[in-house]
């Protein structure tokens, strides 16, 4: 793929190419999830009966179509937000065009397209940023890491109501879509005109409706802004939104802008260069960017994608963890552990699915507080296997939300016959038995140690011996 820099003329200046090292550069930084991809319209494509088209091009001229408006002058085009214009110049009602929409998009099922699902491959990405209204990123994410289920967690602003991220992006085990412009709806809560555009900008720019958790992400974190479709200034305006500081100050993370039309205006191109120096623009659309990046993502990562059983052949590839459902399987094993040590559970549950055994842990309310006790009281009073994380952090904290399941558990204990094996103690480094704080009964059963989290076989033996030999 060749990556050239766009001829120099007097009114359009020359935007340098990507070479070797500035594609080196940011994926490291993807590979340290310091990279945050923003995507907009130009990367939804959905296969209709002429082909290959934009979706929000197909929308207008769908939705023109819904309401009854002549079709445009030949060799033109409808944009939404020109069909929007329209209905309202002949004193339609705005709030209806929303329920329209969302009609015509639950008449139709569009596959994601090819462009998202290289974007969903590359899985040190786990927070997306859309500025489309669809679900086709999702969808993405949902095919190639979770088989089709719909695991994928997603979010949406809106400016009558803060919505944030759940928690820090380091904590996040699900890939997470938030859509920064609303999300289909039949209520008037996401972009479908310039209009709405102006009052999301608007809203995200207030004390008490801006997300705060969100803004620092991007604040601190290297930028992919692909397919945006957004005018000179609008950029410009994005831009300063999420740096939070003026654009010609020195700044540690960068920003990459490709899209059909950006390196086509000048004085969006000589502002980057010239006071937005961080800002690097890509000659070659937001569809090739994509290409390019999975392309040499794969080259140097080739990952297995885990999905809870080795490869044939592979007994020491690596697995990665897949995130536990929201809710507990019948008879999954229950991992209980502090906050702190979520990677090396990680690992454990990686290892226990890679050998056919079922783990959960809860993961969405970590130290949740009492109003998710009954819920966790039930999962650990119906697992089939209780496996407490001891480690230097439980050693620390004298109190937490992991020792109300430990207790739990020794409680359940008490209704079983002698010799019923229930719990199993892991200890992920050097504490010790004898002084760790634990409930009794844990230090009278044999203890697995688990350096890091990275399963033994001996562990996955025992577990099948048990799990085999009936429920206690």
């Amino acid at each position: 793929m060749a990556l050239l820099a766009a001829e120099s003329t007097p009114s359009r200046p020359a935007v340098a190419a990507f070479d070797d090292d500035a594609w080196e550069d940011l994926l490291n930084f993807v590979e340290e999830k310091r990279v945050i991809p923003i995507i907009g319209p130009e990367l939804a494509l959905v296969q209709t009966t002429a082909g290959w088209e934009n979706l929000y091009a197909w929308l207008a001229r769908s939705l023109a179509a819904r309401l009854g408006m002549p079709p445009a002058n030949e060799g033109g085009a409808f944009t939404l937000n020109d069909v929007i214009v329209r209905h309202l110049a002949n004193h339609g009602r705005r709030e209806d065009l929303y329920t329209r929409i969302r009609t015509i998009m639950r008449e139709v099922t569009f596959a994601p397209p090819p462009v998202l699902l290289k974007l969903a491959e590359i899985t040190d990405f786990n927070l997306y940023i859309s500025t489309t209204f669809d679900s086709l990123l999702e969808d993405a994410l949902n095919v190639v890491r979770f088989g089709g289920v719909r695991t994928a967690d997603v979010a949406a602003y809106t400016p009558s109501k803060l919505v944030d991220l759940p928690l820090e992006r380091e904590f996040m085990q699900r890939p997470l879509v938030y859509h920064l412009m609303g999300r289909l709806s039949a209520s008037p809560t996401y972009v479908i005109s310039d209009e709405d555009v102006l009052e999301f900008v608007c809203a995200l720019q207030t004390r008490n409706y801006a997300p705060e958790k969100l803004f620092a992400e991007l604040e601190h974190s290297h930028l992919l802004l692909l397919g945006g479709g957004f005018s000179d200034w609008l950029t410009r305006l994005f831009l300063r939104i999420a740096k939070r500081r003026r654009l010609s100050e020195p700044r540690d993370v960068g920003e990459t802008l490709a899209d059909s039309h950006a390196t086509h205006e000048p004085g969006l191109v000589f502002f980057l260069q010239q006071v937005s120096s961080r800002t690097r623009l890509f000659a070659g659309g937001a569809e090739g960017f994509v290409d390019e990046l999975h392309r040499r993502w794969m080259v140097r990562n080739k990952p297995v994608i885990a999905t809870g059983t080795r490869p044939s052949g592979q007994a020491g590839a690596p697995v990665r963890c897949v995130p536990p459902d929201r809710e507990m399987a019948a008879h999954a094993v229950f991992i209980s552990y502090a906050r702190e040590d979520l990677a090396a559970v990680q690992q454990i549950k990686a290892g226990l699915d890679a050998a056919g055994i079922v783990a959960w842990f809860d993961m969405d309310h970590l130290e949740g507080g009492d109003d998710f006790a009954r819920k966790i009281r039930g999962n650990v009073a119906r697992c089939s296997y209780f496996i407490p994380v001891i480690s230097a952090t439980t050693q620390r904290r004298v109190e937490g939300w992991f020792r109300r399941e430990w207790n739990w558990a020794a409680d359940r204990t008490e209704g079983m016959a002698a010799g019923a094996r229930f719990i199993l103690p892991v200890c992920i480094d050097d504490t010790s038995e004898a002084g760790a704080i634990v409930p009794d009964l844990f230090k009278k059963t044999h203890w697995m140690r688990l350096p890091g989290g990275a399963i033994v076989p001996e562990m996955v033996v025992r577990l099948q011996e048990i799990l085999g030999g009936g429920r206690p």
